[in-house]
Formats: C-alpha cells, structure tokens, sequence
C-alpha cells in the first residue's frame, strides 16, 4: 500500500477528501497549506489528521460555500473556518489569522496525499509554528506538537535556528 492509501484507510476517506478540497481551493486565488502536512514536506513524516490551510481572505466565503455544496460541514470558529466531510477524519483548517496571508507569497509545490500543491516556505512554516507554540490560549498539547514540529525543523535545518525563541533552540543544543 502506498502511503496515500494507508491515510485514506485509516482516515475513513481522508485522503479523496483533501483532493476534494484541492479541486475546490485551484479554482480560487492562492492558498497554500501551512501546519503539521506541510513540516512533513520538509521533514520526516508524522501521521496528522488536520490539513492547514491559506486562502486569500477574500476567497473564503466562496470556498466555504462551494464545500458546503460538495458535501462538506464547514463550521467558523474564532481563529479558523472549518471543514469535514461526514464520518472522515480528516480536518480542513482554514486559518483567518491576517499575519498568515504573506505566506501566500512564497509558496512551493510539493507532493501532498498523492496530490500537487502550493506549500509555504519552511521560514514561514517556522513562523507559523512559534505563533501556534507562543500561544497561552492553545491547549497544551497542541502547544507541544508545535514544539515538536519545530524541534523536527531544528534539527533537519539548523540555519533557520534563529527564527525560533530560545526554549526550542536551548533542547536542540544539547543533543
């Protein structure tokens, strides 16, 4: 089995459902996915059931409406719009926090799923993950699975060190 297969087994359809949202989100303006899909782009994978993602503000009413219509339960919360298909796994986060739209300017293509999109730069990436981890409203374990994604990153790509605050790069030193 391929490894999109094994996510599409275990997340009940997670796999066909992202590439719904692909179809959806390439008719629109730029997006890119941010979060825990896209540090397994530059990294060595970890099983996630959330996809990340940016869209031009602009755009999101329409998307939400036309995932609405494919099917989907799209649910806005205080920091991100959501969406998910019934009985899947996997959730689509769309993050209306507006420090995210300058990701949209560097992106890169990668291999998600089985399917081509546009990924933010990992400096970005990086500075999404210490804006999740800094957080004090985030649950603690969302917190330290950011810590972990940027650990991950630190330890892969040690230049971008100093875009991390010192509790993450002082656990890296001492390995």
């Amino acid at each position: 089995m391929t490894a999109t297969e094994v996510f599409e087994s275990v997340t009940n359809g997670g796999a066909s459902d992202f590439v719904a949202v692909v179809e959806v989100l390439n008719k629109h303006s730029r997006w890119c996915l941010v979060g825990g899909l896209a540090v397994n782009c530059y990294v060595e994978p970890v099983f996630t059931t959330d996809a990340d993602i940016i869209v031009a503000s602009s755009a999101l009413p329409e998307i939400q409406k036309e995932l609405a219509v494919a099917g989907f339960d799209v649910t806005p919360h205080e920091h991100s719009v959501n969406a998910q298909m019934k009985g899947s796994e996997l959730r689509i986060q769309f993050t209306i926090d507006p420090r995210y739209q300058a990701f949209l300017s560097e992106t890169e293509t990668q291999s998600v799923l089985g399917v081509d999109v546009p990924v933010a730069s990992l400096s970005n990436i990086v500075r999404g993950k210490v804006w999740a981890w800094s957080d004090p409203k985030r649950r603690l374990s969302k917190r330290k699975k950011d810590e972990l994604d940027l650990i991950r990153i630190g330890e892969r790509y040690p230049e971008l060190r100093t875009l991390m605050p010192s509790q993450i790069t002082d656990q890296l030193e001492n390995l």
